[in-house]
């Protein structure tokens, strides 16, 4: 196996994990344990799967992630109560998912189109979408609408393949580069609480005003 495809797996388990872990958060029963897992794990491939054309999607090529997705929602639903904080535990597996699966998605975006700009995209769209679903369905505050810095990572860590790739590195050095840039910005914001500047703080005018 190559490192991106330990960065597909990994990165596939690893955000399946969050999602166990958030239907612990909710008290679900197994199935929704497994559920939870699979939707967060495939979520992110399988819409970078259909903004490719690259049909069937991932998994239904190779249901071995669907039994990943499975077995690591089980275990979970098992251990998470050993877990003294399951939701900083969450935040930080969610770190090295989005690490893995920003560099796995910048590199199947590449190769299915040649586009370092798509390759970008495609990057980010696989690191994020996963947790955008977690967090929907179990009804958990949005990785988007939080301060600390998230997309900016995921487009960080793609962008440092991409560009690796761009100047002629090795997929070896370019995607453990690309993972190590992802989850250094995506610690450092959960550990210090980076943020981007924002827009203007003032609540918006009543539309009955600026008429």
């Amino acid at each position: 196996m190559t490192i991106l495809d330990w960065l597909d797996y990994a990165g596939v388990a690893v955000f399946a994990a969050t999602g166990a872990l958030a239907a612990a958060r909710k008290q679900l029963d197994i199935i929704g344990h497994m559920f939870l897992a699979s939707v967060t794990g495939i979520g992110g491939g399988t819409l970078r799967d259909l903004v490719l054309g690259a049909t069937p999607v991932f998994w239904v090529r190779n249901p071995d992630y669907l039994v990943v997705c499975g077995v690591v929602g089980i275990f979970v639903f098992f251990a998470a109560r050993l877990l003294e904080s399951r939701y900083r535990v969450l935040v930080w597996l969610d770190a090295v998912g989005l690490a893995a699966y920003c560099v796995m998605g910048a590199a199947k975006g590449l190769a299915a189109t040649g586009s370092f700009a798509v390759a970008v995209v495609t990057g980010v769209l696989t690191a994020t979408f996963g947790g955008i679903l977690r967090d929907i369905i179990a009804g958990e505050p949005s990785v988007l609408l939080r301060p600390e810095i998230y997309v900016t990572a995921a487009l960080a860590g793609a962008g440092t393949y991409t560009a690796l790739i761009a100047l002629g590195a090795t997929q070896e050095a370019a995607g453990i580069a690309g993972v190590l840039a992802a989850f250094a910005i995506r610690g450092g914001a959960l550990r210090f609480g980076w943020t981007l500047p924002v827009g203007d703080p003032r609540p918006p005018r009543d539309p009955d005003d600026v008429m």
